[in-house]
């Protein structure tokens, strides 16, 4: 929520684009510009566009909470005037209608309207960017995939590079909130292909290949790592147009078997029932951890399962935890991971859990040492 020395009004703005924006805004400071150093009136939004953020800041007047706020963008988007339009006498200048038109300050709802509607105009501006380079090369590459949805695309340049365009390219058409069972996101999950091309102003009958990169919400990642993905190979001559259907199948298919995966992780943990007695705590959506309690004679112990989104290709990784040993800072003793047990994804889940006994059966003898010297060398 919004920082208690923010005005009400302003807070109850701020907090309701936090919490109804379907983008995931967050705040980067708030800070006071009045001579009340104590009421803040001022701060700046981290805006997702393009598979990076604007940086804006909202400026209000504590003393004047009534007002609508400005809006101040970043340097290099001195030439970005979304709410100033040629008019029909020669000249003049006139505002179009927006939501800064009868702004209301009491309605929460306002902050939101007029962020979404500057980022809506933002996205128009960066792409007459664009559209008005001379790189024949990128002019066909938008013309071939300005039909898709949601695409998002900007120059970027710097002092010691030349300019390229990034594209924001959305992937599958598919509701990826939709196909776990008891889902946990907020926001709507996407996985995207960021796209670099230098720009050209001279034609080349063999283009170099531009930089890819998949990129996903942070949240996803619980279910499906886009770092394990190989990339097809980008040919000669090819387009976007080309290159998307292919990807899209192959990644259609492992997301479709991330999905599968999670009966094979739940499975898993069921088997560690039978040995080690109920997990004390476990990740019923995902089913990407759990925490089972052992002992050996009076040691008692929690070992924790971490199971990663490959498995069974990859095996867990376990952390022992002491229930009986403290360190210095007044928190448990802890192993440090391990993952030399005997593992092979093809054996069957029971199989995998009586492993992993067998390997704990020996592995706590050496952790109790190891918690014991920790507690020696304290003294």
């Amino acid at each position: 929520m919004a920082a208690d020395t923010l005005p009400p009004l302003i807070a109850a703005q701020l907090n309701y684009l936090l919490s109804h924006s379907p983008l995931s805004v967050k705040v980067d400071q708030i800070w006071s510009g009045c001579k009340n150093q104590y009421l803040s009136d001022r701060f700046t939004l981290l805006i997702p566009f393009c598979l990076d953020y604007l940086k804006w800041d909202v400026i209000y007047n504590a003393q004047f909470p009534l007002a609508a706020p400005d809006i101040i963008f970043a340097a290099e988007d001195e030439t970005f005037h979304p709410l100033a339009i040629v008019g029909e006498e020669e000249g003049g200048v006139h505002k179009p209608k927006s939501s800064l038109c009868d702004w209301n300050s009491k309605d929460p709802s306002r902050l939101l309207s007029l962020i979404h509607e500057l980022r809506d105009l933002y996205i128009s501006y960066q792409r007459k960017r664009v559209g008005e380079l001379e790189d024949e090369r990128l002019k066909f590459e938008i013309s071939t995939i300005i039909f898709r949805e949601g695409i998002e695309m900007c120059v970027i340049s710097g002092a010691d590079k030349l300019e390229e365009v990034k594209f924001s390219v959305p992937l599958l058409d598919m509701d990826l909130n939709k196909l776990v069972q008891g889902c946990p996101w907020r926001h709507q999950q996407k996985i995207y292909l960021q796209v670099i091309f230098p720009v050209s102003r001279k034609y080349s009958a063999a283009p170099s290949a531009p930089r890819l990169k998949l990129v996903s919400s942070s949240e996803l990642k619980m279910l499906f790592s886009v770092e394990d993905v190989k990339l097809p190979p980008w040919l000669d001559g090819m387009c976007m147009a080309e290159y998307l259907p292919t990807l899209e199948e192959t990644l259609k298919a492992q997301v479709l078997e991330a999905v599968a995966s999670i009966g094979v992780r739940r499975r898993f943990i069921e088997a560690l029932a039978p040995l080690f007695g109920r997990p004390v705590e476990a990740d019923p959506v995902f089913c990407r951890k759990a925490t089972v309690l052992a002992a050996s004679g009076v040691f008692t112990f929690l070992v924790h399962v971490s199971i990663p989104t490959l498995f069974p290709k990859q095996q867990p990784v376990l952390m022992l935890q002491s229930s009986q040993h403290f360190n210095s800072q007044l928190t448990p003793v802890m192993s440090p991971p391990l993952i030399d047990f005997r593992w092979s994804p093809r054996w069957e889940a029971s199989l995998m859990a009586e492993r992993i006994f067998e390997f704990l059966v020996e592995e706590c003898l050496s952790f109790k040492k190891y918690c014991n010297e920790t507690l020696l060398q304290q003294h």
